[in-house]
């Protein structure tokens, strides 16, 4: 699947779901109903009661560690997070409401993607002397990514759950297809360079003409030289890890503040636009930084690739960005998940290679989704001693996650496991949220409940 052929199907696919949206505007229920709005699949703004179950010893809770362990440990190697797979795994099996288990879901995301960066940073960079969290991409995607993230959690109360879970159906279907066909891509590549290497190895000769068979050579990943401190510290941008939590401050404070404040005033809306220049100046600042230097090497002839992308950062591949970014954001907000399942997959697309780009997108994902988890916090969203178990528990994983995969890469030479994992998990996460989706909607319709848009102002 190229990339035109991805594009070509996301649009088919959001063309067939508006011509349905407006099959559906027509449909009149016998008895109104706004349960679409409470049992959004993000849970935001959900008029639901309150579940919240003992946390206690049992098999429901035994079965929820083991998939929370995996899902965290996979889904923070490919980069994604695993919230498509949490938040059914939290209603179903342990009996959370919705909004209590996107809420959940965040504080998992958030303990997996913090225990990976720590461990990515005291990991060297595969290929070459530079940090293996790439800051510059960091910084152009998460202030869209946490705009996406809030326009996500609007849009959760307004769109009706079955639109909501067709999105998510031709959108994960979609990335996990491309980032797997990636894969295969990657793995003839890889196999191809062993065979390089080893016929090389095979016909190295010595300066006296003689067959060298047990000559070494270079692995394809480097062996560290350097002490775990110093990596750590090579890898530390702290300068650009300050304006990024600036931007995480800015973004808490209008979250803080707006829900505050009465929904739908005038002091609600100001609030909501301020965040619009926020992620645009960021944006735009890391856009016109990189587009200039694309120029210039351009013009000097210079070859090398900008950022860890290979591509060109014109003003249409910098725009493409940006919308990504967005739908990144928007979506993690309707499902509660970090936003992951769209930027691992574009880090992927734009040629970052995939240790780079796993780092990367877990990096960003820290942020955006402790932003959640601090919000949820102050608005008692979620209990603590659930909050507190599965975080410890996603912390392990996201841990030994990477541990066991950065080691099975340099077993086996192959970078692009981490992909067919990405791949994976975003698969799992559509059969899962897909599975769950159509069953509520179907008994959506069997009671003839509203399937339209619904308010934004009289659903808060």
């Amino acid at each position: 699947m190229s990339t035109r052929g991805f594009i070509v199907y996301l649009l088919s696919g959001f063309s067939v779901v508006v011509f349905s949206l407006l099959f559906f505007s027509g449909y009149k229920p016998s008895q109104p109903s706004l349960s679409a709005a409470a049992n959004s699949i993000s849970g935001y703004g959900s008029q639901t009661d309150r579940v919240w179950p003992e946390l206690r010893v049992s098999w429901r809770l035994v079965i929820a560690t083991v998939i929370g362990f995996l899902g965290s440990a996979c889904g923070t190697v490919g980069g994604v997070g695993g919230g498509g797979i949490f938040v059914p795994m939290l209603t179903l099996i342990i009996g959370f409401d919705t909004k209590s288990a996107a809420a959940l879901s965040k504080c998992m995301i958030m303990g997996a993607a913090a225990s990976s960066v720590w461990y990515n940073l005291r990991v060297p960079h595969p290929t070459k002397e530079a940090p293996i969290l790439d800051y510059d991409l960091a910084l152009l995607f998460q202030p869209m990514l946490m705009l996406g993230i809030t326009v996500g959690v609007s849009l959760s109360v307004v769109f009706p759950y079955w639109l909501i879970t067709v999105l998510i159906i031709i959108l994960f279907v979609g990335t996990s297809s491309r980032s797997f066909f990636k894969g295969v891509e990657m793995w003839k590549k890889e196999t191809l360079l062993k065979k390089e290497m080893a016929k090389q190895q095979a016909t190295k000769v010595n300066s006296l003409g003689e067959l060298m068979i047990d000559t070494p050579y270079e692995p394809l990943i480097p062996k560290e030289q350097k002490s775990a401190m110093q990596i750590l510290c090579f890898n530390l941008r702290w300068e650009k890890v300050l304006v990024l939590m600036i931007v995480w401050v800015s973004f808490l404070l209008l979250q803080i503040i707006k829900n505050n404040v009465k929904t739908c005033s005038t002091l609600y809306w100001v609030l909501f636009s301020l965040q619009f220049p926020i992620a645009l100046v960021l944006f735009g600042y890391e856009a016109v930084k990189l587009y200039k230097l694309h120029k210039k090497r351009t013009r000097t002839g210079n070859t090398e690739s900008i950022c860890e992308a290979s591509i060109e950062w014109t003003a249409l591949n910098l725009a493409f960005c940006a919308l990504c970014g967005l739908l990144g954001g928007t979506v993690g907000g309707l499902l509660g998940s970090g936003g992951g399942f769209i930027l691992g997959p574009l880090l992927l697309e734009i040629g970052v290679i995939p240790q780079v780009a796993s780092a990367t997108a877990t990096f960003v994902m820290m942020f955006s989704s402790s932003l959640s988890v601090v919000e949820f916090y102050l608005l008692k969203r979620f209990p603590i001693p659930y909050a507190i178990y599965l975080t410890s528990i996603s912390v392990l994983a996201g841990f030994w996650g990477q541990f066991f995969v950065r080691k099975l890469i340099a077993i086996l030479g192959r970078a692009s496991i981490i992909v067919f994992i990405l791949s994976a998990v975003i698969f799992a996460s559509a059969i899962t949220m897909g599975v769950v989706g159509v069953d509520e909607s179907i008994q959506m319709m069997h009671n003839h409940e509203f399937m339209g848009f619904l308010g934004f102002c009289s659903n808060q």
